[in-house]
């Protein structure tokens, strides 16, 4: 085979697999999800056929469920952006110019906006209420 040709077939090959490479990799993890999900349903299956108390039955399956989300804590995430901010905008001033001081006064001016929307609306407290019914059942 000729050095031009062993070239030419290297450089559509690898173009092939950059191209499919992004489309393996989501196959991977979408294939290791569904595996992880079935096992999780089917150790859930193998437990409640042991559990005699329905009431127990349904706390296992509400802990099952995924739409488990902490509440956004405003106030932490402004006083991170904000400073990520400071940091930029510093950077700027003694490393890159004018570009990154507009950059870090954008992302102070976010974080600012975030902390007064973490004092303006309090926290969500659905879980924290469902804690304590659960627990006066009980």
């Amino acid at each position: 085979m000729n050095e031009d040709n062993l070239v030419a077939v290297l450089g559509v090959g690898v173009a092939y697999i950059g191209a499919l490479l992004p489309v393996a990799i989501i196959f991977i993890v979408f294939s290791f999800q569904a595996k992880e999900r079935k096992e999780k349903y089917n150790a859930m299956i193998e437990v409640s056929k042991n559990i005699e108390d329905p009431a127990v039955v349904e706390d296992l399956l509400a802990s099952f469920k995924e739409d488990k989300k902490s509440p956004r804590d405003y106030r932490k995430d402004g006083v991170t952006t904000a400073f990520t901010g400071i940091g930029l905008f510093l950077f700027g001033i003694f490393f890159f110019g004018d570009i990154l001081k507009g950059v870090g006064a954008l992302v102070f001016t976010i974080g600012i906006g975030l902390l007064i929307a973490g004092y303006l609306y309090p926290r969500e407290s659905d879980e924290i209420n469902k804690a304590v019914e659960d627990f006066e059942k009980r």
